[in-house]
């Protein structure tokens, strides 16, 4: 098997590839810029420099040459190497900052050059706490600057476009930026302008930078010159608590960081799966922050008789939809699963009013067509259409729903976190014939038409599972607390700072942030009082009756999802046309 030295200790290698992305995948040490694993590579930032050489072979004698101590003689590159673009080759030796003076001194150096220009404006930057340049040059650079010459200025906060500000000043022109644009996106937006010390950059003359993953580019940025709109001097990364998630504005489910401070989701991140999103994800998905937050259903609002809703007693809810539900057979009941909701929320709902007689149950697709791009944004615009599709949730579009309510006329219709009069042509009037229960995570069109509203958790706030419309299941982790969890006592939740030392007196940490909702399962529980216990304590409990009970998630369990980034079931395919 072919062979690589590096700092006197041997590595083997089955593929070919680059140096520094050897040593990253195991495990070793070396400073680098605008190296990125998904993107070409330009080599110009030279931090990842490297003493590099090849063994002598003899081809006289067909055999390697050797020193008086018998060891192989080394024959190295006249110059230091870049890592990043050097080819690994059978037999190379290397020689990083740690065994070698010239290249730890060349790395210092070669740091030196790029602070030059640098702004001194750390402790008011986002990227402070994760910005690879700070963290380098605490690592590797100077104690001082020995630059005692004006600063060149650029152009500082250009709003490039809605979602990114640039402030050029803080660019080391690694090219991350434009790459990603030319090479991912494909949107060409970004360019370099201008040149030496003085280029950064820019859009073209006229041009908004627009690109619908554009915030990506600030991801990458390996310091503080591309920052986001919406996040700009909000937190700071070491107040935050960071829990993996998955993106519920899309039907790719992107695999997606939460960032948590004060019990408000501040920022949405893309998490790294090779199976589903790389290293990226669309803008769109990043705006669930605002759903997570804001316009939260908080406590179950009740509408006695024809009056305005007004909020009430969990218990009464309880009591209320057991009333309603004794009134009717189950031929008059109308069960609406969703394509937003968890694999866990539609199973339980299925099977609750399985147990009351119900026999038939539905859900409308949430697809735009033409939305779609082929990457990361699909024409689905539901995280888990695939989920209810294996759960046996009979698929119909929206005429089908309206004709099932106008020539069915159901007494009791019973609707899971969808907005279906918001996005269809159902509306206000086809549900007053009927008693309505929706259960819901924020308030819209369908919530105000409700006769009950039960509040819900959003993916911030449980643990659940969705299917992608590639048909691989992933799940989410909570990240804010509810009225009724602790993140002390919820092993699953991550503690910050803030968590471990803040207190109901200080200024940043509060309740009023923490919304009275509980899961849509639990609810389901709650309402089966035939029961001495409950029949489930946890979601955890449901996906294995669900793995057990139906063929498509056989053998599926949150530790799988969390050890391989998603299971991929093996679906049968539906496709948009069979909607009926």
């Amino acid at each position: 098997m072919p062979e690589i030295f590096i700092d006197n200790k041997r590595f083997e290698y089955e593929e070919p590839g680059k140096v520094l992305q050897f040593m990253l995948d195991n495990g070793l040490d070396l400073p680098f810029f605008c190296y990125h694993p998904s993107l070409s590579i330009p080599a110009n930032c030279r931090q990842c420099i490297v003493k590099a050489g090849m063994p002598v072979f003899d081809r006289e004698k067909g055999t390697f040459e050797v020193d008086e101590n018998g060891d192989r003689v080394i024959r190295f590159f006249p110059k230091l190497m870049t890592a990043c673009s050097l080819d690994l080759a059978d037999g190379m030796v290397i020689h990083t900052h740690h065994t070698d003076e010239l290249v730890k001194q060349a790395q210092a150096d070669n740091l030196e050059f790029i602070l030059i220009n640098h702004p001194l404006d750390c402790p008011i930057c986002d990227q402070a706490g994760e910005c690879p340049l700070q963290i380098l040059t605490y690592k590797y650079g100077p104690e001082g600057s020995r630059f005692e010459h004006k600063k060149v200025h650029k152009p500082k906060a250009i709003q490039l476009g809605p979602r990114v500000i640039l402030d050029a000043e803080r660019c080391i022109n690694c090219t991350r930026c434009v790459r990603f644009t030319d090479e991912v996106s494909k949107t060409h937006q970004l360019t370099i302008i201008s040149r030496g010390d003085k280029n950064y950059p820019m859009t073209a003359n006229g041009q908004t930078f627009d690109d619908p993953y554009s915030l990506n580019t600030v991801d990458i940025c390996p310091v503080g010159a591309l920052t986001s709109a919406d996040f700009r001097f909000r937190a700071r990364v070491w107040e935050m608590n960071q829990t993996p998630s998955v993106d519920i504005t899309n039907g790719k489910g992107s695999s997606t960081w939460l960032w948590t401070r004060d019990n408000l989701v501040l920022r949405v991140t893309p998490r790294f799966n090779e199976a589903v999103n790389d290293h990226w994800m669309p803008d769109a998905g990043r705006l669930a922050y605002r759903k997570f937050n804001e316009n939260r259903v908080s406590r179950p609002h009740l509408r006695p008789d024809d009056s305005e809703q007004v909020r009430t007693s969990w218990n009464n809810a309880q009591l209320t939809v057991l009333e309603e539900i004794e009134k009717v057979d189950a031929d008059d009941i109308l069960i609406i699963g969703s394509p937003h909701a968890s694999v866990e929320d539609n199973y339980s709902l299925r099977a609750f009013f399985s147990s009351k007689g119900v026999s038939k149950f539905y859900f409308v697709p949430h697809v735009v067509p033409g939305s779609g791009d082929g990457f990361l944004i699909s024409d689905d615009q539901a995280p888990n259409t695939n989920g209810v599709r294996a759960l046996e949730f009979e698929e119909i579009n929206d005429k089908k729903l309206i004709k099932l309510i106008e020539t069915g006329k159901p007494k009791l219709i019973v609707i899971l976190d969808d907005d279906l009069i918001g996005r269809t042509s159902l509306t206000m009037d086809h549900l007053k014939q009927s008693w309505t229960v929706v259960m819901a995570t924020n308030h819209s069109e369908t919530t105000r038409a409700a006769n009950l509203v039960i509040p819900v958790t959003t993916a911030a706030e449980h643990t659940a599972s969705y299917v992608n419309v590639d048909g691989r299941i992933q799940r989410t982790v909570p990240a804010k607390e509810t009225l009724y969890t602790n993140r002390r006592l919820n092993l699953e939740m991550s503690m910050g700072r803030l968590d471990h030392y803040g207190t109901k007196f200080d200024n940043w940490v509060s309740d009023s942030n923490r919304v009275d909702c509980i899961p849509a399962w639990e609810f389901l529980v709650r309402l089966d009082a035939d029961r001495d216990t409950p029949e489930w304590v946890s979601s955890r409990q449901i996906l294995d009756e669900i793995a057990d009970s139906h063929p498509a998630f056989t053998g599926v369990t949150y530790e799988r999802m969390d050890d391989e980034n998603g299971i991929q079931l093996k679906l049968e395919q539906v496709s948009e046309a069979k909607t009926v």
